[in-house]
């Protein structure tokens, strides 16, 4: 059995994952592999610094050039995170011809056109990326390989655990969201700054990198539509319940009629569907291809052992491919015909709670805004005291263009102090 060196960069909390599945799991991997793999170096950014799991101290460095520069190391796995200089280093890596497994999804997002192109120009070289979307699910390796033989239509998903367990505390628990937020953050789900998660940016990089698998075109990132969960109150959920709906931060990607749409936010979704029942800091992914129907991939998305499984499974795959040619190197294809979508022209049931002036008339006018612009409402309510002469009216409308509901929101906030538009959520009832 031959010997296969891996090099890890980074050891917090993924890299640690992956170092004790490695050493845990080290005959069964040899067994599924045929080689025997060893961590051959670990770069860090500090030596003294305390680290989750006990290594060799010899096999520790601070210098990226001790491991690009050893002829033994045959995997390089990029576990830093960001964009430098983790692109800098996996581009340098690919030059001397070393395969690469990373669980970056904001490089993939926002660089993977580069990575794969420098792939495909070294030649030879295995890119792997399964943990950069949704941690242990193996949603990529479903993709590329048990699904290649379908047209995929359609993904929808939950694909960030921090917002969905402060959706769900929301919810089961009647927390604001600032109160959800900093039990997430004491449980250790939230990051001090948590703004890529509840701003949805984390999200959108994972949709970008399923976009571009699903329906074989690289969206530019700063493109997708993009909208987080801070304007969501206890109201809103409480509200969303009574209609029969459950409220999940979603990224929506779909192809239709050659356009690519692609977008994520809060969406109000029935709460008997099964992606309303994926709960705390668990993920789920939806896929729906012409031949195969509707798909479900559900697990955890994040943590140091199960994304750790995903990147050692990543491993194992360059391993079991190491005298083949790469494939997929020509998923990433930036410049194909297919349009992205303007947000303007999405369709969707709305959501809208306005906080108006009770006075007489005022429900009138509100439905003449709606008509001038084509909305037409299903149902609404008035909800909450009177204060200072304003009270909330929550409106549901039926399928309506993105653009009309703009265009009417802009009206209510040309009367000046007569309308607020507190909040606008989406409705996807999956028809």
């Amino acid at each position: 059995m031959g010997k296969l060196k891996v090099a890890l960069l980074g050891l917090g909390n993924v890299g640690s994952g992956v170092y004790k599945i490695l050493t845990a799991n080290k005959a069964v991997i040899e067994k599924r592999s045929g080689y025997e793999i060893e961590v051959g170096k670990i770069l860090v950014r500090d030596k003294n610094k305390p680290r989750p799991v006990d290594v060799d101290e010899d096999i520790v460095t601070t210098n990226i050039d001790d491991i690009l520069n050893d002829d033994e190391i045959s995997i390089v796995v990029e576990l830093m995170g960001g964009e430098e200089p983790a692109k800098s280093y996996i581009l340098r890596a690919i030059e001397k011809k070393k395969h690469v497994v990373t669980a970056n999804k904001l490089l993939m997002a926002k660089c993977g056109v580069e990575v794969f192109n420098k792939a495909k120009e070294v030649g030879g070289v295995h890119i792997h990326y399964e943990a950069s979307v949704a941690g242990g699910i193996p949603i990529i390796q479903g993709i590329n390989e048990a699904l290649t033989g379908n047209k995929i239509e359609k993904v929808i998903g939950i694909i960030n655990g921090t917002t969905n367990y402060i959706l769900t505390e929301m919810e089961d628990k009647g927390l604001s969201f600032e109160e959800a937020l900093k039990g997430a953050q004491e449980k250790g789900y939230a990051e001090a700054d948590p703004t890529s998660d509840i701003e949805g940016f984390d999200t959108l990089y994972k949709l970008d990198i399923l976009t571009a698998l699903c329906f074989n075109k690289k969206v530019p990132v700063d493109t997708i539509y993009r909208e987080g969960i801070t304007k969501i109150s206890k109201g809103d959920i409480e509200i969303a319940k009574e209609f029969g709906y459950k409220i999940k931060l979603l990224a929506i990607g779909s192809e239709v009629d050659g356009k690519i749409e692609a977008r994520v936010h809060p969406t109000m979704i029935p709460a008997k569907h099964p992606l309303a029942n994926v709960n705390d800091s668990f993920n789920a992914i939806m896929l729906k291809g012409d031949a195969v129907g509707d798909l479900m991939f559900y697990g955890r998305g994040a943590g140091d052992l199960p994304t750790g499984s995903a990147v050692v499974g990543d491993i194992i795959a360059v391993a079991k491919n190491l005298n083949n040619e790469p494939s997929g190197l020509d998923l990433f294809e930036e410049n194909n015909k297919k349009a992205l979508k303007d947000m303007k022209d999405v369709e969707s049931e709305y959501y809208l709670r306005l906080n108006v002036l009770d006075t007489p008339g005022t429900l009138a006018e509100i439905s003449s805004i709606f008509a001038l612009h084509k909305i037409s409402i299903l149902s609404l309510i008035q909800r909450g005291d009177r204060k200072e002469g304003m009270t909330d009216i929550i409106f549901i409308t039926h399928k309506a263009k993105e653009e009309a509901i703009r265009n009417s929101i802009e009206a209510f906030e040309n009367l000046g102090d007569k309308y607020k538009v507190e909040n606008i959520i989406r409705i996807e009832n999956f028809n």
